[in-house]
């Protein structure tokens, strides 16, 4: 689905537009400036998802039915920013929160869909967004072990091969002791034939630089306008912070390789930052080498001091000041 080591960067939108399509095409504009691969919107049709009696969420004042009808995007306006994505250069990315929704977007020719963790169970749902064959990236946020292997083993069972697993926390925002970023490592070994990446729901960077740290190939971070506080303001972070954080993904998986070898640039610190060994008190012909007339000291320029031990108790062949580095012509060869 997505290859190479880049770190797909996901600016989620979410509802911080509050419907406005000039809001949401300042959030696109924003997210390609700070180097996001994708803007992610939603697109809901209530009637389509939920009853209108649906429990109220504490991230919205009004019931989530009534929000939705008030300030999700229509049909249209997907139109609209899909175009606008391509004109900015930016990867347009939606979450259908039904099937006709996923239909409709379809039909636009959105080449991904991204499925939200209360969607990631829904085998009625599933099953049928797979037939529209678009590469899906799906968070597992509420789902305990079973269900994510049950997932897995439902969309191999489908011969569906391009998706991706999010380690989610959907907590809004989540209690850190709860985000569990090691688990990435562990799904990273679990399912060895597909990306897996975090979903961050914190109001800041640091848990998402650490998710790539740990092995997650996909970041997705919620983002919102300056002065435009929306229903997702506490667990989303603004365009300023989100540029930072793309800033730092990128130099941190310049770092994750996993050699180990003795770099060109640090040969010049090599003879001024390793030890040699040196004689501690003047040195007599024929005087056995001792804790006490020889130790290490900088710089490299002689003889590796981990090879002290080697030299106690042999004899020099000639006399050595204080403070010389010990060569091995100085030594009497048995």
């Amino acid at each position: 689905m997505f290859t190479g080591k880049k770190t797909i960067i996901i600016a989620e939108a979410c509802e911080n537009h509050f419907g406005s399509i000039k809001k949401a095409k300042k959030m696109i504009i924003n997210a390609k400036k700070s180097g996001a691969d994708f803007i992610k919107f939603q697109h809901h049709i209530p009637e389509e998802e939920m009853l209108k009696n649906v429990p109220k969420s504490n991230n919205f004042k009004l019931p989530l039915f009534k929000f939705l009808k008030k300030n999700s995007l229509s049909i249209n306006q997907h139109y609209e920013l899909f175009d606008f994505c391509k004109k900015v250069k930016i990867k347009y990315l939606c979450t259908p929160f039904s099937l006709k929704a996923a239909q409709e977007l379809s039909k636009m020719g959105v080449d991904y869909f991204k499925i939200g963790s209360g969607e990631f169970t829904d085998i009625p749902f599933i099953e049928s967004l797979i037939k529209l064959k678009k590469p899906t990236i799906f968070s597992t946020g509420m789902s305990n072990l079973n269900e994510i292997d049950m997932m897995y083993n439902f969309l191999k069972k489908k011969n569906f091969k391009k998706f991706c697993f999010l380690n989610c926390t959907s907590e809004y925002p989540p209690n850190y002791k709860d985000l569990n970023l090691g688990f990435i490592r562990f799904l990273k070994n679990k399912y060895k034939d597909i990306i897996i990446g975090h979903s961050d729901h914190t109001d800041e960077i640091y848990s998402s630089i650490a998710a790539v740290s740990m092995g997650a190939r996909i970041i997705e971070k919620h983002v919102y306008l300056d002065k435009n506080y929306g229903p997702d303001r506490h667990v989303s972070i603004n365009f300023k912070k989100f540029s930072e954080l793309v800033k730092s993904i990128r130099l941190i998986e310049r770092s994750l390789g996993e050699k180990k070898k003795i770099y060109q640039e640090e040969k010049p610190i090599f003879k001024w930052a390793r030890r040699s060994l040196i004689t501690i008190k003047d040195i007599y012909k024929n005087e056995k080498l001792t804790r006490k007339n020889l130790f290490s000291k900088r710089p490299a320029l002689g003889i590796a001091s981990y090879k002290y031990y080697e030299y106690l108790g042999k004899k020099t062949n000639k006399f050595l000041k204080k403070n010389t580095l010990l060569k091995n012509s100085d030594i009497i060869k048995k």
